[in-house]
């Protein structure tokens, strides 16, 4: 039994040695592969420094979370790994979670992702987003069955949750391949848990299990954030969903009949907005919605010869 820890990096000093401890002294022997996406902050220098046994794949600018990610999927694969787990860099996990996480796929292999409970990086409330992810509606008995401390020790069906933790089976990287290289960061694991259900697998939490997810202390890039770049993503992930039909004529005619409706109310800071989103649609050409969504229904995924 193979097991890869990928993690990418990106100025990741804060918390890169508590991330890389926790894999490396868990009751489960793994190879760990980082990949550094262009650190200036020294974390490339401090692993070399202290983690020799660390394969340091040194890239020479960011290439974005799912484009570093595959070449550590990649080499794992080509390493012969049964599964790759994929860990943020600020996150970290218990000594048991990696082998409860194979075990459990192991009875379950239906499930081609799966990872534990998140916490907040103090450990004292759930990682606000992923108590969404597992709210009733979109994960069955969950809530009520912690509640009640009927927890089964089992693995409970989630339409999404995010990569920070990702315990993915071989099989599944066989059939779907990695991450799209539509999406640079954000939106790309969306996207592939689109393509994990079009292929027939599930993806499930183990709440037997934990991660401590330290993202309330990582400062957010402006232009992720911002209000185009939103749109933008949206529009490429709604377009490469295998599971939905997508129209370039649907789209303008919703961006104009909200333009008319502006200019009728005299909005003209959202008329401005409007046309914002009309020039990125015209940006996105067809021939980029095309690969989007080929990429999307790969059943032999190319990345891998």
């Amino acid at each position: 039994m193979k097991v890869f820890v990928i993690i990418v990096t990106y100025n990741g000093i804060k918390w890169i040695e508590q991330c890389l401890n926790s894999v490396l002294n868990n009751s489960f022997t793994v190879d760990v592969i980082v990949i550094d996406n262009g650190s200036t902050d020294g974390t490339p220098e401090f692993i070399e420094l202290n983690f020799n046994q660390v394969i340091l794949l040194k890239q020479n600018e960011n290439i974005g979370f799912g484009g570093a990610n595959n070449i550590g999927i990649k080499k794992a694969y080509k390493e012969g790994a049964d599964y790759v787990f994929l860990l943020n860099q600020d996150a970290w996990v218990e000594p048991d979670t990696i082998v409860k996480l194979i075990k459990a796929q192991q009875n379950e292999p239906h499930f081609g992702i799966i990872s534990p409970m998140h916490l907040n990086g103090s450990g004292d409330v759930l990682d606000y987003n992923f108590s969404n992810y597992i709210m009733p509606s979109k994960c069955e008995n969950l809530y009520s069955d912690i509640y009640l401390n009927k927890i089964k020790n089992s693995i409970y069906q989630v339409d999404f949750v995010n990569a920070a933790a990702w315990l993915i089976s071989k099989k599944c990287i066989e059939t779907v391949g990695g991450f799209s290289s539509s999406f640079f960061h954000y939106g790309e694991d969306d996207n592939y848990t689109h393509r994990v259900k079009f292929h027939n697998f599930k993806i499930g939490i183990l709440p037997s299990t934990r991660l401590f997810h330290d993202r309330e202390q990582r400062k957010t890039n402006v232009y992720f954030q911002n209000s185009d770049a939103i749109y933008k993503r949206e529009i490429i992930l709604k377009a490469s969903n295998p599971f939905s039909e997508f129209s370039f004529f649907s789209e303008y005619k919703k961006r104009f009949k909200n333009l008319f409706k502006a200019f009728c109310k005299f909005q003209f800071k959202e008329v401005k907005q409007i046309n914002k989103q009309i020039r990125i649609l015209s940006d996105l050409n067809k021939k980029a919605i095309v690969k989007a969504r080929n990429e999307s229904k790969l059943t032999k995924p190319s990345f891998l010869d």
